[in-house]
């Protein structure tokens, strides 16, 4: 949307609403190239993006060409393409995933993309994760099973025969029952059928093939057996002295399908730790795309791990035992009983860590590595969602050109923005809105929200999920995909959602630019979770950390006004000091902090205390413990406490932190809080108010993005951790600017902020002085007059039809007037009355709309002023757009819900979708057949609801 769009009015915030174009800028402190306040420019990767849903990839190029507008034209930036599944009734329409076919429609959206200057990403799966109907049985997914056999005595033979079938199993999302029998081997057979079925998993009865068959005395002797077996299972060994148990360990196919898939794309799920898998997937592309032209893909999309999103998990890969070794330094086959629990304690945890680190290897260097390296050839980047891997997800984000996450929760979220951070990427993206709420139940405000957490987080490149390609010829409301929120044409809100896209490329623009200004690097000691058996051989990482030191220490920091990122035992050995500082990825920090870690490796020990001899602070809240793992366990247990002992450690007066010197540096040990005072570890205080920021550093300039994150409203003068020359404060929201009031010393600054709560706003500090207009603060001159009860409600557009205009002698929600029509009607209506011009000498009034279910566009005599579509629904106008007697219009748009349910409840069909056709997230919305359902459903709160009052304002000195 253009930007005239969202002012106000041509006063709304006086001299601020001017839009400048050059503005000279004069330093006292004599600062030479500073940019210039005012917006910067906004860009297609500034602007947020979705994810596409192609639903059976039914596609063609006028519908493309038709719907690329209408997403370019509400403000999206760009597009990442997942192929999904079909829609029943279209089946003539589906087109077979990297088909020929398909390929050409790729080559016209990209070309289409460029006209319309939209960036395109494309998912690498028809679904998610990495699989295909090309994806052969040896390149599937593999699991272990351990067969162990009695005891056996000297003399003695086996005569069981080493053999193993694997047990056969089925699951299903289609409501059809299948049977097993029905299907040909491989599942890739059945290709013309997958579609229908919707298979989540397939284990054939098959036999299992031997990998290790591994003999351990009560003597402490052990035996390799595997090449005595012979091709019928038959073990050719006599027991030698002692007491023998026998382990054998089979190799299965965990049968993982790719979840919902779209046609042509079904089928078996790579093995991610073999590079053979990834290699002959990735060529299936290659050969796919071959003599088209696709300049115009940016990047590939990783849609996270989810692997083992089935029964049992995909742990095991062919060449497991040789990796194994090369990497940890001896052979997994002799502590076999270890891996499975069943020998002491120590060598139990020692070995399963081990294994652990050994998945964590495989998937970065086999899999997330050569994914990389292959879409450099090609000139593209990838990105990736790393969470859910049973990896160190640092590692994994950091293969990617732009690591993603997801979720509501900051101290997950914050792993890919960390490394992004860590390791100098410009970009880190978030999959935005997924079951945020249920079907229809989500506004824009709602979103609004979530969006501005992962702005605080150091998310800079928002990608909605998602938005469903639809044909022009599909009846309301089009084809939707199965997680909300539904950011298409089709919701109610699609007239107003450029207001949203306008306010996140506004911030984005900020956000993309320089780099961050975070002082705490916070150690991640996956070591210690690696040790943890728990209920599975492989531990599953989605960045929340729950029950960890790390979480523990990440909630305090946040909670506190503490920036951080995260970092990994990898990472840590890239880092270097400089003059006191911490460097990585061109960002300085102030200090390295470790939770209470037990253990660690040893070279992360010694990097730690390299980096204080050259003039660290490093903050530990307790000393480690031991080392991880088996491999040269003496070894590296001596090196440690040799280290640990070579710290002399002296206690602060009136402290309870521990101190010790080392070389140019020192390290701190003790409770968090007296670490971080005695480190002198920046925070911002504004935590404390409710108010969340992030900091980023540009030149000699830094930016905030602050938000409202609590209760209280905020007016008055917020302390900030930087030193203030000058400061600009600009409103993403409506797009006004101007120079701020501050105060500020020689350590840190003050400016002058109103935000109510969910309001939020970036602030540019510059070091000297700028030449710009001041940012108008407004207070109250006057009481505030209330809209009287005189309004027309009209219904403009929506469905299922246009209620009947009413006179209206309150506000409320429409759903309360009499007749089904009003309770069923989701669309936009005006309000529309008349007031007279107030008296006074008021300049300047504040017009509050109070409650708005759920967005709002305002006209003011004919003249379109603002679209609000968040908490607090107020605006500013000029008594110079004032005439004796006015119209003021407000046209208000609901959610889709009242309609869906209308439809529901007349037995019309929506639900229209193969695979999971239409879960619910919340158990209240779930009907007999477990899909959402919106029959038990009141009618949502929809309109005005007021009150609506008019207050008198006036600048603040």
């Amino acid at each position: 949307m253009k930007l005239n769009t969202f002012r106000n009015s041509t006063l709304l915030f006086l001299s601020s609403l001017l839009v400048f174009t050059i503005l000279s800028v004069t330093s006292a402190s004599g600062q030479k190239n500073q940019p210039n306040p005012g917006w910067p420019q906004i860009t297609k990767e500034a602007k947020p993006w979705s994810r596409w849903w192609w639903m059976g990839s039914a596609v063609d190029p006028t519908n493309l060409k038709a719907t690329m507008e209408a997403y370019s034209k509400a403000g999206l930036g760009g597009l990442e393409i997942t192929p999904i599944y079909g829609v029943h009734g279209y089946e003539n329409r589906f087109i077979k995933f990297l088909s020929p076919e398909w390929v050409k429609n790729l080559e016209y959206t990209l070309l289409e993309g460029k006209q319309l200057d939209m960036g395109i990403d494309l998912a690498m799966a028809s679904g998610w994760p990495f699989g295909g109907l090309w994806v052969t049985p040896d390149d599937a997914c593999k699991y272990m099973s351990v067969q162990s056999y009695a005891l056996i005595k000297e003399g003695g033979r086996l005569q069981e025969k080493v053999t193993m079938e694997q047990e056969p199993m089925l699951r299903t999302i289609s409501r059809p029952k299948l049977e097993l029998s029905q299907l040909k081997y491989p599942v890739s057979a059945n290709e013309d059928s997958l579609q229908n079925w919707a298979i989540e998993q397939v284990r054939y009865s098959r036999p299992m093939p031997l990998q290790a068959l591994m003999a351990y005395s009560d003597k402490g002797a052990i035996l390799n057996l595997t090449s005595r077996v012979d091709a019928e299972g038959k073990l050719n060994w006599t027991a030698p002295a002692g007491l023998w148990k026998l382990f054998a360990v089979f190799e299965g196919w965990h049968g993982k399908m790719v979840e919902r898939a779209g046609p042509g794309g079904e089928g078996d799920v790579i093995d991610h730790f073999s590079d053979k898998a990834i290699d002959n997937y990735l060529g299936h592309f290659t050969t796919s795309f071959a003599g088209h032209d696709i300049s115009g893909l940016r990047a590939y999309f990783n849609d996270s791990y989810e692997v083992d999103d089935a029964r049992g998990e995909a742990n095991f890969t062919p060449l497991m035992f040789d990796e194994f070794q090369k990497r940890r330094g001896y052979d997994l086959r002799e502590y076999l009983p270890a891996l499975l629990g069943q020998d002491n304690a120590e060598y139990n945890q020692r070995v399963l860590s081990d294994y652990r680190e050994t998945i964590s290897d495989l998937i970065l260097e086999k899999y997330t590595q050569r994914w990389h390296d292959w879409a450099a050839k090609g000139g593209k980047i990838i990105r990736n969602q790393a969470h859910g891997a049973p990896a160190n997800i640092l590692d994994l984000y950091a293969a990617a050109d732009i690591p993603e996450t997801e979720g509501e929760d900051i101290v997950k979220v914050k792993t890919a923005s960390s490394v992004a951070h860590v390791m100098g990427k410009r970009l880190a993206s978030s999959e935005s809105a997924t079951w945020l709420k249920d079907h229809f139940e989500a506004s824009l405000s709602d979103v609004k929200q979530a969006i501005d957490l992962f702005l605080l987080a150091g998310i800079n490149h928002v990608f909605y999920h998602g938005t469903t390609f639809s044909p022009q010829d599909a009846s309301w409301p089009g084809w939707m995909f199965y997680a909300a929120v539904n950011f298409a044409p089709s919701n109610t809100f699609w007239n107003d959602f450029g207001t949203l896209n306008t306010y996140i490329a506004r911030s984005q623009s900020f956000l993309q630019a320089g780099k961050p200004d975070n002082d705490i690097l916070l150690y991640y000691p996956i070591s210690d979770e690696y040790a943890v058996r728990g209920k599975s051989m492989l531990l599953h990482f989605d960045g929340a950390a729950k029950g960890s030191s790390v979480r523990n220490a990440a909630e305090y920091l946040f909670k506190k006004g503490y920036a951080f990122d995260y970092i990994s035992d990898r990472q840590i050995a890239q880092l270097e000091t400089k003059s006191g500082k911490i460097q990585t990825g061109g960002t300085n920090y102030q200090t390295v902090l470790l939770p209470p870690v037990k253990l660690i490796p040893l070279e992360t020990f010694e990097k730690i205390i390299a980096l204080a001899k050259e003039g660290a602070t490093v903050l530990m809240e307790e000393l480690p413990v031991d080392v991880p793992g088996l491999g040269r366990l003496s070894e590296r247990q001596v090196k440690l406490q040799t280290l640990k002992k070579s710290l002399y450690l002296v206690k602060q007066a009136g402290s309870t932190i521990q101190k010790a010197k080392v070389g140019k540096g020192q390290i701190l040990v003790g409770n968090l809080s007296e670490l971080l005072l005695q480190g002198k570890i920046r925070h911002e205080i504004m935590a404390e108010r409710g108010l969340q920021c992030i900091r980023r550093v540009d030149g000699a300039n830094t930016t905030y993005f602050i938000a409202n994150r609590g209760a209280e409203i905020i007016d008055g003068m917020v302390a900030l951790e930087t030193r203030i020359g000058s400061a600009v404060l600009y409103n993403p929201m409506n797009g006004s600017f101007g120079k701020a009031q501050t105060k500020s010393d020689a350590n840190f600054g003050e400016v002058y902020l109103q935000l109510k709560p969910g309001e939020s706003c970036l602030v540019q500090i510059f070091p000297g002085k700028v030449n710009a207009p001041e940012y108008a603060y407004w207070k109250t001159s006057g009481d505030k007059i209330e809209f009287g009860s005189d309004w027309t409600l009209t219904f403009l557009n929506g469905g299922p039809e246009l209620p009947k205009p009413v006179k209206l002698s309150k506000l409320g929600s429409w759903t309360e007037i009499e007749g089904d029509g009003y309770k069923a009607f989701s669309g936009t209506a005006v309000y529309k009355t008349t007031f007279a011009k107030p008296s006074g000498t008021a300049k300047t009034y504040r017009i509050d709309l109070g409650k708005v279910a759920h967005s709002a566009r305002i006209s003011l005599n004919g003249k379109e002023l603002v679209t609000l579509i968040s908490a607090p629904f107020t605006f500013y106008i000029s008594e110079a757009d004032l005439k004796a007697e006015n119209t003021f219009e407000i046209s208000v748009t609901n959610l889709m819900g009242n309609r869906i349910a209308d439809m529901e409840r007349k037995g019309q069909k929506y639900k229209i979708f193969y695979n999971v056709n239409f879960p619910s997230k919340e158990p209240r919305n779930r009907g007999a057949d477990g899909l959402f359902t919106t029959l038990g459903w009141k009618p949502q709160e929809s309109g005005l609801i007021g009150p609506v009052t008019l207050t008198p304002m006036q600048p603040m000195q």
